[in-house]
């Protein structure tokens, strides 16, 4: 008999669980699973006339991975502590510490961590009498708690946190009212301000920077960490940078292509080294994962080289939050079905910082940048719809109107053909809570590069030794507009792939099979 179509799914959350398996071990330390990575093999036989028989062989490749079980006391230091960005993630962790309520005109509301992947997404891990089952994210892997993060940082305006917190204007007056006192004494420390590199309009915040050359404020980044270890007694620390977008830097024979080429640079006080560059290869220098933020060319050839030489993961670049992150859903299902996107104009007006900062000229092109490709791999993976070269009219503007603030407007339009000529549009309107959307993304960044520290993968290239991941993380794909990857690897901006690679990764690391939505049980 047939199932009634209006009867809702039983669902289950479980807290925790345990693989009950011949590959999965478990030690006091330790998880370890031993995992079978599916994948094809294409060759192909030259028929002449253009034409080739393609013939296409599933694989099985061996992988072993181990994952310390350990959950650390984490610090996060953020560059741009001061901003809107760094002020609402910690006046959300202390609120969700505290267990702080505030009133609004709708009522009284509690903390939450939602926008969180880690903290408030699910994944299926089976059915149990007839009930699907599913765990909180953060439940796969032991992650770092949250509400035990401790946070420091920098910026280049002095102001302290609690009135910097009331200057950015994000949360409610009643939550800051409460917040002030846990915020009031934090100062950031001073930040690395490099004029040319940012708009002129950020000189009037500027009070509070690192003098000296380039070298001495590298090194003064580095006692930063340091002394911020020692003094807060936390166990790892992740270094993201959430300060104002750069415009994009050169990249030259001898200034940066390669790690000693970038460090004589460093060394010659050279004009090209953006603010940006020396915190991260600090963090490299100092064994600290580096995450940008933001969308300028801060992981220049040489920082990429000293990052793999020395094994400190780096990731970035650029939050995708809203607007970016509905484009890479709704061309990634265009696409799918067959619909040809030919047009994507998208504007945006806000009136935070970043706006007033995105104003220039050169800080907006680094921004566009990292807008415009998020469609490029969705496109080409279509040669039924796209001729070689082809590609969608794609337009982004973005303008500055204080009014708004951090509630900043998207407007878009997607115009694609479909069957037979005809013409298809879709005009989307996005308000964007700028920083409460930025915010649960820079803690799911730092808790999985943390994560991803505590992975070792074992292959069949490995020489049957254990290693880290590889230390361009690309875990972080699912989280940022423009995602860095190792060389020769195969860039991803479909937000669905992307959100099933990580969580396919860490299931194998438990031992779990990818969630293939099958239900052959069902069929």
């Amino acid at each position: 008999a047939g199932g009634r179509r209006d009867r809702p799914t039983r669902t289950m959350l479980i807290d925790t669980f345990t693989v009950k398996s011949p590959n999965v071990v478990y030690t006091d330390g330790h998880i370890e699973s031993t995992y079978t990575y599916h994948d094809t093999k294409l060759e192909s036989t030259d028929l002449g006339d253009g034409k080739s028989a393609w013939v296409v062989t599933p694989t099985e490749t061996t992988y072993k991975f181990k994952t310390d079980l350990k959950k650390p006391k984490l610090g996060i230091m953020l560059v741009g502590l001061g901003g809107n960005n760094g002020t609402t993630l910690m006046g959300g962790v202390v609120a969700n510490r505290e267990g702080i309520t505030w009133k609004t005109k709708e009522g009284v509301r509690a903390p939450d961590y939602f926008g969180s992947l880690t903290q408030s997404a699910t994944c299926r891990v089976g059915s149990a009498g007839g009930e699907e089952v599913f765990t909180p994210f953060r439940s796969l892997l032991p992650m770092a708690n949250p509400n035990e993060i401790v946070f420091d940082g920098w910026d280049i305006s002095s102001m302290n946190m609690a009135d910097a917190m009331e200057r950015a204007k994000v949360f409610e007056w009643d939550l800051q009212r409460q917040l002030a006192p846990f915020l009031k004494s934090v100062v950031p420390r001073k930040g690395i301000y490099d004029p040319q590199f940012i708009a002129p309009n950020q000189a009037q915040r500027a009070d509070h920077t690192i003098g000296g050359t380039k070298q001495q404020k590298m090194d003064q980044i580095r006692a930063d960490i340091d002394d911020f270890k020692k003094k807060s007694g936390v166990d790892k620390v992740v270094v993201l940078w959430t300060a104002n977008t750069e415009r994009y830097g050169e990249i030259s024979a001898g200034l940066n292509d390669t790690e000693d080429a970038l460090r004589t640079s460093i060394a010659n006080d050279e004009d090209e080294v953006s603010p940006s560059t020396l915190y991260a290869l600090a963090c490299v220098d100092e064994g600290v994962p580096f995450i940008n933020g933001s969308p300028q060319n801060t992981f220049v050839p040489g920082l990429i080289d000293a990052a793999v030489r020395l094994g400190s993961l780096i990731g970035g670049d650029d939050f995708k939050s809203g607007q970016t992150k509905m484009k890479s859903v709704l061309v990634d299902f265009l696409v799918g079905a067959g619909i040809k996107p030919t047009s994507i104009v998208s504007y945006n007006h806000l009136g935070n910082n970043d706006g007033m900062n995105l104003s220039s000229p050169q800080c907006f092109r680094s921004k566009e940048i990292s807008k415009s490709n998020v469609v490029d791999d969705m496109v080409a993976s279509n040669e039924l719809l796209y001729k070689p070269g082809e590609h969608p009219d794609h337009v982004v503007v973005i303008k500055y109107v204080p009014y708004v603030g951090d509630s900043k407007r998207a407007m878009d339009e997607y115009t694609s053909e479909i069957f037979m000529g005809g013409r298809s549009t879709i005009v989307m309107h996005n308000t964007c809570e700028d920083s409460l959307l930025a915010a649960p993304l820079i803690l799911d960044m730092c808790l999985i590069a943390e994560l991803s520290t505590r992975i070792e993968i074992k292959g069949p290239r490995d020489e049957n030794r254990f290693r880290k991941l590889h230390p361009v993380s690309v875990l972080l794909s699912y989280l940022t507009k423009a995602p860095l990857v190792p060389r020769g690897t195969p860039v991803v901006n479909a937000l669905s792939k992307q959100r099933a690679m990580l969580e396919n990764v860490f299931r194998a690391c438990v031992g779990l099979a990818p969630e293939n939505n099958m239900l052959l049980e069902h069929k």
